[in-house]
Formats: C-alpha cells, structure tokens, sequence
C-alpha cells in the first residue's frame, strides 16, 4: 500500500437551515484522508453525521464549508454534468437494499454504468465476464434480480460498482439486509478486493463485525471524529474484540 490519499477530506462541516432561522450543524469540521488500498470503516450512532459525510463524499450533497478530493478532483467544485460524470467514473457505491433495476438481467444491471457512459457493448461484455468469475456470479448473469438471492444481489451489485474500475468503492452498511452467512461471504468478497485488485474501500457500518474487516475505524460523535481506531497487527477476531470494547466505551461518552 502506498502512501497516496485517495480520499482527502478537508474541514468539512455542513450547516442545515439559513441565517437568521434556527441552524443545525451536522459536520463540524472533519478531516481525514483514505490512501490506496486501504479498508476504512465509519462508525457512529444514528444522528452522528455519519450518513451526511457519507452523501458529500459521493457527490451527492454539498459541504456548507471545507474540500474534498477524490483521485486528485476537487469534487466540492465540480458543477452540473460534471458532477454525474465523476460519480459515474471515479465512485462505486453498494447500497444497502442492493438498488438493482428489477427489468434488466444481472448482467445489464451490471453493464450499466458503462452503457450510461456510451461504451462499446463489445468492450463491456469481457468486463462483465471478468468481474462475474472474480465475484462467483458467472450463472445468474442472465437470471433477474427477483429470481436470486439477497447474498447474489449484493454481488452483482458490487460488480456493478466496480465495473467501471473506479478510484475508490463506497459502502452504505452494505451487509444490513443480508443474513449472517450472506454477510460474510459479502466482506470475505470485499476484502479480497480490496487486497488482490487494491481497491480502496470506505463503508459505512454500525455492524461491529463488518468493521473488523477494516484496516482503520473512525468513530463519528456529533458531526467529529471522536475516536480513531487501527487493526495494526490483530488479526480479525482479535480486532471485533478491541471493536466491541471500544464501542461500548464510546458510546458510554456520547451518553454522558
């Protein structure tokens, strides 16, 4: 892994309401940055800004103040298209109820960013077929998303995600609507994403078990970052231990 930041958010704070009417701060000033290839997890209670970082980071909100780069782009400066653009090339997203079109095949689903892109269908097909055999979903390409199940459609939407070779993939507590083998067998996937094709990952999770698939673990209290945690050495039972621990201890404070 090297040293360059993929993700470099500056200062972020986002305010909701105007001046003048009562105003509601739910960033208050967040700065961190996620290097190549490594594994970040945010955690937080609800209401902690997790959720609102999460939108500024792909694009889709705006920061009330601060920067954030992706790949060296400046996306808090980017207008109009431009913005769809980015987001189309540079961010993979995998959602937590999975957001695959119903009337299109695993396949199409998983083509369409590239098709929304105008690439040759020819260039797409040998994509699809590599990241379908890297992913396990080489046999229900050509089945629906209602006729698989909730583990096979996170995959295929991760394939989606990753088909367009972005700089970095996002999670929104992607495991939450799957069951615990499903689960596993999900961040298994991710991990080796992650480690074979160095993909950097950052997801959001409140599930101290997808955490410990992390390299790094920030804790969001009240729109900051109220706690830092690194894997270092552990190995991954030893670091949801040190998890469970720390998020006890942690969300003990926020109740203070």
């Amino acid at each position: 892994m090297n040293n360059q930041a993929i993700v470099s958010a500056r200062d972020i704070r986002k305010i909701y309401g105007h001046k003048g009417e009562k105003q509601y701060e739910a960033l208050k000033g967040i700065t961190f940055d996620v290097k190549a290839g490594e594994f970040v997890g945010i955690m937080g209670a609800s209401g902690s800004g997790k959720t609102t970082l999460l939108n500024i980071l792909t694009t889709l909100d705006q920061p009330t103040q601060g920067t954030v780069e992706i790949n060296g782009q400046d996306i808090t400066s980017l207008k109009g298209n431009a913005v769809a653009d980015f987001r189309a090339k540079e961010i993979g997203f995998i959602f937590q109820d999975f957001n695959l079109l119903e009337n299109l095949t695993n396949s199409e689903n998983i083509a369409l960013p590239l098709s929304l892109q105008n690439v040759a269908a020819a260039e797409i097909k040998p994509q699809i077929e590599k990241l379908a055999k890297q992913l396990s979903i080489t046999g229900i390409l050509d089945k629906y998303p209602n006729e698989i199940s909730g583990g096979q459609k996170q995959r295929v939407a991760a394939a989606r995600a990753l088909v367009s070779q972005p700089a970095i993939l996002f999670g929104d507590e992607p495991t939450g609507a799957l069951d615990s083998s499903s689960t596993t067998d999900l961040l298994e996937m991710l991990n080796e994403v992650n480690q074979q094709q160095n993909v950097p990952i950052l997801m959001v999770t409140h599930d101290p078990l997808s955490a410990s698939y992390c390299q790094r673990i920030l804790f969001i209290q009240d729109g900051k970052i109220g706690q830092e945690l690194k894997r270092g050495g552990q190995t991954r039972k030893q670091f949801y231990k040190q998890i469970i621990d720390d998020l006890g201890a942690f969300q003990g404070q926020e109740a203070d």
